[in-house]
């Protein structure tokens, strides 16, 4: 783990927990999950550990407009929300992003890319109807 401090046990946990997960959780969420493992970690602890391993790349912040969510994947890759619950999830087909060389030729430095679908999900379609 590159995080550019020291190991700690806590923050493994957190990891571990998002690395196993498919959804994208909040902090709150995931502190609930963490929580059953060390049952006397704080919700600061959390949030301080999760802002340390997106800051370092090791995982994702997906802001969200509200309560941010993580994504155990740091790898780029395009993500859908839903603007009624803010659930996300990842967009499993690949998007075709403009190539590399053409924006650096344009003089851009890319350092980072995010694709990011809106509308509204499964769950809140049917409750809506």
């Amino acid at each position: 783990m590159k995080i550019g401090q020291r190991r700690s046990k806590q923050r493994e946990l957190i990891l571990e927990e998002l690395k196993g997960l498919t959804c994208h959780p909040t902090a709150d969420e995931l502190y609930e999950m963490v929580r059953k493992r060390i049952s006397n970690i704080s919700l600061g602890t959390v949030y301080r550990n999760l802002e340390l391993l997106a800051a370092n790349g090791v995982i994702l912040k997906i802001e969200t407009g509200g309560k941010n969510r993580f994504d155990g994947t740091s790898a780029p890759h395009p993500h859908i929300r839903c603007i009624q619950c803010g659930k996300v999830d990842d967009v499993k087909q690949q998007i075709e992003a403009p190539p590399l060389d053409r924006l650096q030729a344009r003089g851009y430095e890319v350092q980072g890319c995010c694709i990011e679908y809106f509308g509204l999900c499964p769950d809140c379609i049917s409750s809506s109807h």
